[in-house]
This record gives C-alpha cells, sequence and structure tokens, in this order.
C-alpha cells in the first residue's frame, strides 16, 4: 500500500470503529438487524473511500448484493417488505405459511446429476422452513433459482395468499436478495426476516436439524 494512501486507511479504521460495532460478532445484538443509514453502510462506505472503491461496487446494476453478504443491511428488499420479528413468530412455518431458507451449504457439494448435497457440516434452521442453499447470492444459479420458484408458485396455486418469508441469518444480504428477486418476478405477500435464524432462536423458539432440497441440473456447487 502506497505512502500516499496509508494516512487515510488509518482515518478510516479510526472513524470506523469510533463508530461503533458493524455487526453481531463485534458486540452487537444478534437479534436485530441494524437499521437503515446506522453503522453498517457508514464503515463500508468510509472504507470502500479509503480504498478507491465505487461506493455501489457491492451491487450489480439490478441492485442485487453480489459480495460481502455478511454484513450489515441497510435498505428494503423493495418490492418485497421487512416482516417484523414478532409477526413472524405469529406464522406457523410449513402450515400457513411458507419460510425459505437461503443459506448456502458451507463446504457442501451438490451432484448435478442427482441433486443431492454433500453437506461438510451440519445446518440448524426453523422448524418447517425449507432450505434452498445457495438461492441468495446475486448471481444465483438458474437451476437452483427455478426450483424455489417452482415451489412458491405450487403453494400459491393452492393457497393464493399464503404469505412467503426468506431469511439467513442476522446481517445477512442473501435472504434480502431472494426477497426482493423473487417479488421482481411478481410474486406478493413476499418478506424478508432480517433477524435471520439467530433472531428466531433467541426469542425462545428452537431450531431443527436441516436438509437442502434436492434440485437436479445447473452447475455443480460450490
Amino acid at each position: 500500500m502506497g505512502k500516499a494512501r496509508t494516512p487515510a486507511l488509518m482515518l478510516a479504521v479510526s472513524l470506523a470503529l469510533w463508530h461503533g460495532p458493524a455487526c453481531a460478532g463485534d458486540g452487537a445484538s444478534a437479534s436485530a438487524a441494524t437499521p437503515p443509514g446506522k453503522a453498517g453502510s457508514f464503515i463500508d462506505m468510509t472504507l470502500d473511500a479509503a480504498f478507491g472503491v465505487a461506493p455501489d461496487s457491492a451491487f450489480d446494476k439490478h441492485g442485487y448484493r453480489v459480495s460481502r453478504y455478511r454484513a450489515p443491511v441497510d435498505r428494503e428488499p423493495i418490492p418485497a417488505t421487512r416482516i417484523d420479528l414478532d409477526d413472524a413468530l405469529r406464522l406457523r412455518p410449513g402450515v400457513n405459511a411458507l419460510f425459505i431458507d437461503v443459506l448456502p451449504a458451507e463446504g457442501g457439494v451438490r451432484d448435478a446429476a442427482s441433486g443431492r448435497w454433500q453437506l461438510a457440516q451440519p445446518h440448524e434452521t426453523i422448524p418447517g422452513a425449507e432450505w434452498h442453499p445457495e438461492t441468495g447470492r446475486g448471481h444465483p444459479d438458474v437451476a437452483l433459482w427455478n426450483a424455489l420458484r417452482e415451489r412458491v408458485a405450487a403453494v400459491r396455486e393452492a393457497s393464493p395468499a399464503k404469505p412467503v418469508v426468506l431469511f439467513c441469518r442476522t446481517d445477512c444480504w442473501m435472504a434480502w436478495n431472494a426477497a426482493r428477486r423473487l417479488a421482481r418476478d411478481g410474486f406478493g405477500n413476499v418478506h424478508w426476516l432480517a433477524e435471520g435464524i439467530e433472531g428466531w432462536h433467541e426469542a425462545g423458539r428452537p431450531l431443527v436439524s436441516a436438509r437442502p432440497v434436492e434440485v437436479a441440473g445447473g452447475a455443480a456447487a460450490p
């Protein structure tokens, strides 16, 4: 790093640390996402400026987050909406609402021919939810995304008013991406649970072991 940039970087880091924790792991509550316009966006902009990164380089031209997924979320997933944790807790996943977990299967490998996943580690999710790994990326695999869309369409054919709630973890853009994409694909009553798995569990609700939905076709993952 050049000498001219070093003072700017030091100042940026100092300001970021002074402004407060950027995510739950740095000391913020894991049960609530950072509100719009708070620490996360400030720190990202400060550090981006120090490194000469364009303000919205983490997003593609369609507004989907394509990098640094684990970071405070500072905006609504328009045209989808954010659902309050209390409202989500009043729903019955798998009964009167479709809950979809989009968290990646970290270290896992999917066989494209069969759709089966070989997991590297166990995953726990909200009881009654369906786990569709990798569908929250900025540019998801087409086969995986189409499978999620087809599942939502099938549920809506039977129950047109059933809400769809997408989630991953606290301070994670993947569920935000998926909710926004699904709503832009023409589905209504689509919601993003910002507090994610951690918020659900911290509210006193149990988690259960999950297996990914098997989807054949597309590229092998990761």
